[in-house]
């Protein structure tokens, strides 16, 4: 089923075509463009529309890929299929289509993350890169092959070159001879019939022997060839013959391979051009900031804030449409100019457009249906060409559309029963209509009778709209309005333009009652529309403030969020210090330690040790307090909220530790609680009673957290160089348990080579050793037999 030429020109989707063609990249894929046609297939029409919207999302994140222009190449392989030479703007061309689906084949790799449905026509290129690269060592421009085309041809050229120079060479020699300078009539060198000549003074033709090749429009110059560079011509001359044979042979020969290839040639050149076209529409697209609606074959049409297409952006007023679901029929009234007919274009334009694979200037949710036949009758274009009267020529229409109608067809009808006497007029719509109604043919039409406004209330499956008018500013505001019909406002016009009372009233009093009743049921309906919509806009307006409080909220929230990871990071930076001070401190230690030891043997060595163990304790509680970057906690200003009792749930505030009461608080206001395995007497001024639904969670920096990071900076091997066994297995003794203190699954004990002596007593100590799972010597790179590697448990 094809739509037909008229109807698609009546509602102007040549000119989006047209639009279409000029971001194609040739003249044959323009002529696609403007031949293009709607479809009436559903599948079709979805597959064709769900392809333009891949290539806009393609476009969209990896940019356009670049289309040159190209010509079809049918005409010249048939040239060479039948054994002719084909032309070098013609090699160029196939050059160039073959460049391009190389090209192309590049870019869409970049894309095969993308789901798309242009892969299919993509797989259908194949470059030929042997035959490109061919075409370009031969063709340089379009009048012009390349020297090294051939091993003859480059060695033909150079003699040419070679034998020029030459002639050029003796030809000079006359030119700078001052025997000949007399006879002269210029010192250069010209080229006439592809010889070497130069001008001579027609009276001392004689001086110069040699043949004349042309003379001057005056007759004072004779164009002469000296004798001494004919053979040198004459050579040129031949070398240019076989120069050209040369070229025609290879010329011929690279005809026929473009010929062997032509299948695959023309393919790629119906590839690249629909590809093209795809991207053209894509670009027409994000002209008209369109997008793809859901594509049914129902009859349902929902098109919300839809674009006339054609109006410029500052200039046109979105409207929203629907037909063929609630109701089948539309009928649209309203004053001249108030956007009646570009309502009704623009429905079917934009129907139109969906079926030849287009995106549609429309918002979400919108949803146009697939019609085998869309019937049109707007403006009066027909009357002029067939002499006709307005009416006459309306209703040839009419019957047209009223014969070609069924229930797959979207009619629009504009001004239906207009141009004859009003009574008749309305009758006629209503029948017509009713005819295409009990077709179920889905129908806008757009009317001025009132007779209409009550035919679609009083009808079933029929509604009225209107395009509102702003009687205060006598315009219209180009809005269309489902469901309310349109209003008469000639009074009102009338009176605003200073129409007297008295010539108002006698009007008024020549209306029939039934119109009166109507008008006033519809100026009632206008009321209420006006005072809901003025309602929706203050709905509308504290939604808007809502959503800008909300985002104010999250955008304060995200604001706290990186001031909390900001202080985070303080934070673990004041940590990181404090573990290197930990480190350090305890190497000290460590080091006092290892002074001892040496110090065993002496005889005060007793007490310097309970001194040292004195001052270790002290240290370690300095490092205990720096360790932990938490303050002491207080508990001032909080009162208890009733007596303490035994079992509730308290928390002991400085130690930052839950508890539980035993008994009940004494005199001097300490009470007995236990925390953990531990039952110690605080002060009850020192706890805050805790709920038991909602226990507290510490959230303060304990030891453990320090130790762990001290863990990440522990060291994990110890060199016992040097030292006598006893010294040796007391040291030993002592990492391991520092160690295993560390969480370390892994240690390395460095005993070194030597007689063997001290590596055997640590290997008998380990044996025995409860807190060991293994132990090796070294491998090649660890220190082989020099150290011990050994796996705790």
């Amino acid at each position: 089923m094809i739509i037909s030429e008229k109807y698609c020109k009546a509602l102007e989707l040549d000119k989006i075509l047209q639009e279409l063609a000029e971001y194609t990249c040739c003249d044959y894929a323009r002529s696609r463009a403007l031949a293009i046609r709607p479809f009436t297939n559903l599948r079709i029409v979805q597959d064709e529309v769900e392809k333009t919207n891949d290539a806009f999302l393609l476009s969209s994140k990896f940019g356009t890929p670049s289309f040159a222009n190209l010509k079809d190449p049918a005409d010249s392989l048939k040239l060479g299929e039948a054994g002719g030479m084909m032309s070098l703007p013609a090699f160029i061309n196939i050059a160039e289509i073959l460049r391009q689906t190389r090209l192309l084949c590049e870019w869409i790799r970049q894309c095969q993350n993308m789901p798309n449905r242009l892969s299919d026509i993509f797989s259908y290129l194949e470059p030929n890169k042997t035959l490109e690269d061919r075409i370009r060592a031969v063709v340089v421009s379009d009048d012009r092959i390349d020297d090294f085309a051939s091993v003859e041809l480059a060695d033909i050229r150079r003699k040419i070159t070679s034998t020029q120079a030459k002639a050029k060479q003796n030809i000079e020699k006359i030119i700078r001879s001052s025997k000949y300078q007399k006879a002269l009539q210029e010192n250069l060198v010209t080229i006439r019939d592809g010889r070497f000549v130069i001008p001579v003074k027609a009276e001392y033709k004689a001086e110069i022997p040699g043949l004349v090749h042309d003379t001057s429009s005056s007759g004072a110059t004779l164009f002469v060839e000296p004798m001494a560079v004919v053979e040198a011509n004459n050579e040129i001359r031949v070398l240019e013959l076989k120069e050209k044979a040369e070229i025609e042979r290879i010329l011929y020969e690279l005809s026929a391979m473009c010929a062997e290839h032509k299948e695959n040639i023309l393919s790629n050149f119906d590839v690249v051009i629909t590809l093209n076209l795809y991207f053209a529409k894509s670009h027409l697209a994000a002209k008209m900031n369109a997008m793809m609606p859901q594509i049914v074959d129902s009859g349902e049409i929902v098109l919300k804030k839809a674009r006339h297409p054609l109006i410029a952006k500052e200039e046109v007023v979105p409207v929203n449409v629907e037909l063929g679901s609630k109701y089948h029929t539309l009928v649209v009234t309203g004053p001249n100019t108030g956007g009646k007919t570009v309502t009704l274009k623009t429905v079917g334009l934009l129907t139109l457009m969906t079926m030849c694979g287009l995106l549609i200037p429309v918002s979400d949710e919108s949803v146009v249906s697939v019609f085998r036949k869309v019937l049109v009758d707007i403006g009066d274009e027909q009357s002029i060409e067939q002499s006709l009267s307005t009416f006459s020529a309306h209703m040839t229409n009419i019957v047209s559309i009223l014969k070609e109608a069924d229930e797959h067809t979207l009619t629009l009808v504009d001004e239906l029963g207009s141009g004859t006497d009003p009574v008749e007029g309305a009758a006629l719509a209503i029948s017509v209509l009713e005819e295409l109604r009990a077709k179920g043919s889905v129908t806008a039409a757009t009317t001025h009778y009132p007779e209409l406004k009550v035919y679609a209330i009083e009808t079933e499956d029929v509604e009225n709209a209107c395009c509102e008018f702003d009687v205060k500013t006598l315009r219209p505001t180009y809005r269309l309005l489902i469901g309310v019909p349109g209003r008469s406002n000639a009074f009102a016009i009338s009176r605003r333009l200073g129409l007297s009372e008295q010539v108002l009233q006698k009007a008024q009093a020549l209306i029939s009652h039934q119109d009166k009743q109507l008008e006033t049921v519809i100026d009632r309906l206008e009321n209420s529309r006006q005072e809901f919509e003025e309602k929706y806009q203050e709905y509308n307006q504290k939604v808007y403030e809502y959503r800008n409080r909300t985002q104010l909220v999250e955008e304060e929230k995200q604001k706290l969020e990186k001031q909390k990871e900001q202080v985070l990071e303080s934070a673990r930076e004041q940590a990181r210090k404090i573990v290197e001070t930990v480190k350090l401190q305890s190497q000290n230690l460590m080091d006092e330690l290892d002074e001892l030891r040496r110090q065993k043997d002496q005889a005060d060595f007793s007490k310097k040790a309970a001194q040292a163990k004195s001052q270790l304790k002290g240290q370690l509680d300095r490092l205990h307090n720096q360790a932990n970057p938490v303050s002491t906690r207080t508990n001032e200003g909080y009162i208890l909220p009733r007596p303490l009792k035994r079992g509730d749930d308290v928390l002991i505030v400085d130690l930052d530790k839950r508890a539980t009461v035993l008994e009940e608080a004494d005199r001097s206001g300490n009470i007995m609680v236990q925390a953990g395995i531990m039952k110690i007497r605080v002060k009850v001024d020192n706890l805050r009673l805790l709920k038991k639904e909602n226990p507290y969670k510490p959230t303060g920096r304990t030891m453990r957290s320090v130790a762990k990071a001290a863990q990440r900076s522990a060291s994990t091997e110890i060199d016992l160089r040097g030292q006598t066994v006893e010294e040796a297995l007391m040291e030993v003794d002592f990492f391991i348990d520092r160690s295993i203190m560390n969480h370390l699954e892994q240690i390395t004990i460095i005993h070194g080579k030597g007689t063997g002596a001290l590596r055997s007593a640590i290997h008998s100590h380990l044996k025995k050793h409860k807190s060991i799972k293994s132990f090796r010597l070294g491998t090649f790179g660890e220190g082989e037999a020099g150290v011990t590697i050994v796996q705790l448990k």
